[in-house]
């Protein structure tokens, strides 16, 4: 591309892992001992060990009543160059019942050269000679993306989209207005509500709205096979049909069983399970029941020529015994790749799940279907399912949901994952008998889908812990050597110690434990993480719109967060957000929360940044809540509601009513609540168009007084990769 990104010059610094190539040639002479031999010839074969890899245990194949075979099989080892490798080979004899050992052997790898290939004879019991041909290589490329920049295909579908939509831009503002709009990059317009970045110009992408169904709705809207050609109006019809219906159907025992079937071959595969995983099937069966196998990559061809907005969606990498509120690491996920901006890691959304070692896949599994996902970015809802479902206490006593969900965020807890140091291909060891293996296998089954039964009953630790509600996946990050010091805004003045600590001070909202580990590292020695609801931390994803990489002047932000009335201040959420964004050294303007009290409850504010140093560049929020206000009075903007009907269908509280039939907790929507919400957020949209209209030229002015929220001089880079340097060494003294 033409353009210079001044990010891709900034460098992560990792360390490369080693390959360790193993071709295992041949063996002479193989021998059970002389009483053995009377009684049986070997069938040998090979193993391969290395306790410091990964993929740590490797097999040949076994022959048949041969005392010298050939077996020219060749193997890779990813090796941490930091760690004393030592290359374990065992020789074994195949039996029916059970394997027999004929001899080991070992061989330290750093007894070799980089760029070294080596003949290797190893004896067993005096007699037997093999040969094994070894090499070892530095694994130069990676299929993690170590950068601080935006992938090119997305830097691509930037300039793509924002030339698609220069023309109805200037049609939106009118020819007055846009007078000034003379190039594609005057203006950058992002909605994080619906975690994706709209053309807000387009009146269609301006008066789409949802129910509360957050990044449920795009993935909704994103995967149906008739979208973009069919717009979001007519989709919404068939997602209204979809959540109206009893929660209860899915929990057949048809279904169940496909599920269950689903999740022990997905466990048995070597890969992580939580309930999360059922819920993402339940989220599946409910919105793309049709389409149960597309996946985040299929989102592509929706993309490919920025013919509509990119999706972007979210959730957080956790610790296993810390709130979410103190420490959370946002994973992005887009159609182009998932990753982490903290770290500067990013891959292809095929290898998300599967096994990495130092930023290689080690054992690469199909890609995660988009149901899982669903699951992931709504794992809230998961450990409160029995409630979902409305099969809790009858006499409706305790906690509301939207109580429970403040008691998860106090206190996160889930068990140490006792299956890391676990075989995860289980089992009986040293045994070729199939019918044994499978007879193991089926036992294992039916113990296991019984304990999965009951959790769906909702007796079982599964369903009740919080253990259940995290999604869990094999760390991409396994084995790195990261500096974990890399800030979000890699670009921004370089920061002491000191004044971190003092932005901490000023950037406090209420609880001093708010994000209080927010600087802390992943742990790269687990082998597994937890992500969860990026909600349970605070109900906005600004920090994927936040990234100056995106360069963004204007966000429109929906907030369908819980509020204990009506009439509550609606600003819990963005007040977290901009703490957060502080503490990042982010730009974001100044929340007001006494505008409450000055202006009561609207249908939307305009926070501005002020034109001081501390809000320079920051961008312009609109910031959408939900409120019924003049949408009682009014079935258009403008347009009075008349007749009796119309009235009625107006009149309804959104958090006052104790039957709360919109709350985001709920799994089933009845037709008239779907339709009252969607007809409410598309009427308070319009209603709000000169809002928006005029936020807009005021950011179109803004950027032709300073063209470029990114532009950096190579020695700024020089200095922050200075700055990096220094940050990761002192974090080793």
């Amino acid at each position: 591309m033409s353009f210079i990104d001044p990010y891709q010059h900034i460098v992560v610094e990792h360390q490369y892992s080693h390959i360790f190539t193993v071709t295992v040639r041949k063996a002479t002479n193989v021998t059970k001992g002389a009483i053995g031999d009377m009684l049986d010839t070997p069938d040998p074969y090979v193993e391969l060990f290395i306790p410091s890899a990964p993929d740590c245990r490797k097999r040949t194949k076994h022959f048949n009543n041969d005392v010298n075979p050939v077996w020219n099989e060749t193997f890779e080892f990813i090796l941490d160059p930091n760690q004393e490798n030592v290359l374990e080979v065992t020789l074994m004899d195949a039996n029916y019942v059970m394997d027999e050992t004929l001899g080991m052997a070992s061989f330290p790898i750093s007894s070799l050269k980089l760029g070294e290939k080596k003949e290797v004879q190893l004896t067993f019991n005096n007699v037997t000679e093999m040969t094994l041909d070894l090499s070892l290589e530095v694994c130069s490329s990676t299929d993690l993306r170590f950068s601080m920049a935006l992938c090119d295909e997305e830097k691509k579908f930037r300039q793509q989209r924002k030339d698609n939509i220069m023309q109805s831009m200037k049609s939106f503002l009118g020819e007055e207005n846009s007078k000034n709009l003379t190039t594609s990059r005057d203006v950058s317009v992002e909605n994080p509500r619906k975690n994706k970045c709209p053309s807000a110009s387009e009146q269609e992408s301006l008066t789409l709205t949802e129910p509360v169904l957050h990044c449920r709705y795009m993935s909704t809207l994103y995967s149906h096979p008739d979208f973009p050609e069919k717009g979001p109006k007519e989709i919404n019809e068939e997602l209204m049909n979809s959540v109206s219906h009893n929660p209860l159907l899915l929990l057949t025992p048809q279904k169940v069983k496909r599920y269950i079937e689903a999740l022990w071959n997905k466990k048995s595969s070597g890969q992580p399970v939580t309930f999360t995983d059922i819920f993402g099937m339940l989220i599946g069966e409910t919105l793309i029941h049709n389409r149960m196998d597309t996946t985040l990559s299929d989102m592509k061809e929706k993309v490919n020529e920025a013919q509509c907005a990119l999706p972007l969606f979210t959730c957080l990498h956790v610790k296993p015994d810390v709130s979410e509120l103190m420490f959370a690491d946002w994973v992005e996920f887009s159609p182009y790749e998932i990753g982490m901006a903290k770290y500067g890691t990013f891959m292809s959304p095929d290898l998300f799940g599967s096994k990495f070692f130092m930023g290689t896949v080690v054992k690469k599994y199909s890609e995660n279907p988009l149901h899982f996902l669903m699951g992931v970015w709504g794992s809230a809802f998961s450990i409160l399912f029995n409630r979902v479902l409305g099969v809790s206490n009858s006499q409706n006593k305790g906690p509301t949901m939207e109580e429970e969900l403040e008691n998860i965020r106090l206190k996160h807890l889930v068990s140490n994952d006792s299956s890391d140091s676990e075989d995860e291909s289980q089992h009986p060891k040293g045994t070729e008998n199939s019918e044994a293996n499978e007879e193991y296998q089926n036992s294992s089954q039916e113990s296991w889908v019984q304990r999965m039964l009951m959790a769906l009953v909702g007796d079982s630790a599964l369903f009740n812990t919080r253990e259940g509600r995290a999604g869990k996946v094999h760390n991409f990050m396994l084995g790195l050597n990261l500096n974990s010091c890399y800030p979000l805004s890699p670009l921004a003045d370089l920061m002491t110690q000191e004044s971190v600590e003092e932005d901490e001070l000023d950037a406090a909202v209420a609880d001093p434990d708010e994000f209080e580990r927010i600087y802390e590292p992943l742990d790269v020695k687990s082998k597994k993480i937890h992500i969860v609801d990026s909600g349970l931390t605070f109900n906005l994803p600004y920090p994927l719109i936040l990234r100056p990489q995106r360069g963004v002047d204007l966000i429109i932000s929906f907030d369908f967060s819980a509020r204990p009335s009506d009439s509550s201040p609606p600003f819990k959420e963005i007040l977290l957000a901009e703490k957060w964004a502080k503490m990042n050294k982010l730009p974001f303007p100044k929340i007001d929360p006494n505008v409450f009290d000055r202006e009561g409850l609207k249908e939307c504010y305009v926070f501005k940044p002020k034109d001081t140093s501390s809000e320079k560049d920051c961008p312009t929020i609109i910031h959408f809540v939900l409120a019924n206000i003049n949408f009682r009075k009014y079935k258009a903007p403008g347009v009075p509601r008349e007749t009796k009907e119309d009235k009625d269908f107006a009149d309804f509280d959104i958090f006052d009513d104790p039957n709360t039939p919109f709350s985001t907790f709920n799994f089933q929507y009845p037709n008239e609540a779907f339709k009252r919400l969607h007809d409410l957020m598309e009427f308070n949209t319009l209603n709000n168009l000169d809002v928006i209209k005029q936020a807009m030229m005021e950011s179109i002015e803004y950027r032709k007084e300073n063209p470029s929220r990114c532009s950096v001089s190579l020695s700024s880079v020089e200095a922050r990769r200075f700055f990096n340097k220094n940050n990761h060494n002192n974090s080793h003294t």
